[in-house]
């Protein structure tokens, strides 16, 4: 197991970009920013980075995502009242990506997943859901899935990989749903192989129980099992999606499975809050993810595996003790970096990097996992493709030479 990787961890809130988890205080002033900011900063002016991500862009520049909104869908029709117009145009087109009867637009993945479970547990008489010790919702969600909407989570394994289908099959106490993260974050973005996935899914099967995907960042998944978004999700009974963490929207998230669970899901969605009045802004901007960036997703997945190949070895020419790139070879676009240094130590050495050479490498927060350890995500989307092998090499021995002398200041 990865150091730090406990199936105990029990997550404080739902943080899933890890950018919003600081070292130390989140706002300083002109004089003394924080670390925090001074990476937002750099990472903003820098020419070049290897992914330009919204949730650290100016309002300006993410109202500015609306302009191409008439080429997704007619402005001149009426805005969305509770769910309809826009709205069901999303839905309708996330049932058509997935190959299911129906989908339903949700605020959040936190509530389509609960949503999702609950009605499940209504159906197999069960509200046990077995799941991974890193799924998001053991990890970031404030234990909603037993406080808010009374399911028991069991935990398949805590290893930092996908649950096999010995240990679904063999697994102590009956459940009535299995959720699968694809891929699964906290270990790396990683995922299984095909044939490793459909045999997890028919030991599920076999033991009666319903399969559920966390599919927040299924969009990706295709390059790696050589299967359509229709292929990959009909293993499922029912699957959620994320319209902002591939696809680059303002938010929101959509439950895709049988017609009949999708109509129960609405109502539970009016009950926890989630019929929202109007919606039409950040529904536009995933139906702009759609059209954008969904398509380039194969190009990041394949292009992160260059800039992993080339950081390794980077890192290894400027001769660092130890380092690991998690996968080794990425299974998304989106994979981790562990180095033995204290975060502190890191951190100081990606922001200078960043502010004298204009080249962002690691432009996300990095992680303390105990002393002298510390990891980071690192994600690649189009400006990545800017990059070539040889100049990843660079920046990587460039940022590894300025750690080993932070370090040696110390």
């Amino acid at each position: 197991m990865i150091a730090g990787m406990s199936d105990t961890a029990e997550g404080t809130g739902d943080t899933t970009v890890r950018d919003e988890r600081p070292l130390g205080p989140e706002t300083g002033d002109a004089a003394h920013p924080t670390p925090r900011e001074r990476r937002i900063a750099a990472w903003r002016s820098a020419p070049r980075v290897l992914a330009r991500l919204g949730f650290v862009a100016p309002l300006r520049e993410r109202l500015a995502l609306l302009d191409a909104a008439g080429s997704v869908y007619d402005l001149d029709e009426m805005s969305d009242i509770y769910g309809n117009g826009v709205v069901e145009a999303l839905e309708g087109r996330v049932a058509g990506l997935l190959g299911t009867e129906a989908a339903a637009f949700f605020p959040t993945g936190t509530m389509a997943q609960q949503v999702a479970l609950r009605c499940w547990a209504g159906r197999t008489g069960n509200p046990v859901v077995a799941l991974h010790a890193l799924s998001h919702p053991e990890v970031h969600e404030r234990n909603a899935l037993s406080q808010v909407s009374g399911l028991r989570p069991v935990r398949v394994t805590g290893e930092p990989r996908l649950p096999t289908a010995a240990e679904v099959r063999d697994f102590e106490e009956p459940f009535g749903a299995l959720m699968l993260e694809l891929p699964l974050r906290d270990a790396g973005f990683v995922l299984p192989t095909w044939e490793e996935l459909t045999e997890v899914v028919e030991a599920a099967r076999e033991r009666e129980a319903v399969v559920h995907f966390d599919g927040a960042r299924l969009w990706e998944c295709t390059a790696h099992f050589g299967r359509s978004l229709g292929e990959v999700a009909g293993l499922a009974d029912s699957v959620y999606v994320s319209f902002y963490k591939s696809l680059g929207a303002f938010g929101g998230a959509a439950l895709a499975g049988p017609a009949t669970l999708v109509e129960e899901a609405k109502a539970w969605r009016h009950r926890y809050g989630g019929n929202v009045f109007q919606q039409f802004p950040t529904v536009l901007s995933a139906l702009i993810g759609l059209e954008r960036e969904l398509p380039r997703l194969p190009e990041y997945v394949a292009h992160a595996r260059v800039v992993a190949a080339a950081l390794r070895e980077g890192l290894a020419a400027a001769g660092l003790p130890w380092f690991r790139v998690q996968p080794e070879v990425p299974h998304t676009h989106d994979f981790q970096v562990w180095l033995p240094y204290d975060a502190e130590a890191v951190v100081e050495a990606a922001i200078r990097s960043a502010e004298e050479t204009g080249s962002v490498l690691f432009a996300n927060h990095w992680e303390p996992k105990g002393p002298g350890l510390a990891f980071t995500e690192v994600y690649v989307r189009a400006a990545g493709l800017e990059w070539t092998a040889d100049d990843v090499r660079t920046a990587a021995a460039e940022f590894a030479r300025r750690l080993v002398r932070e370090t040696d200041a110390r």
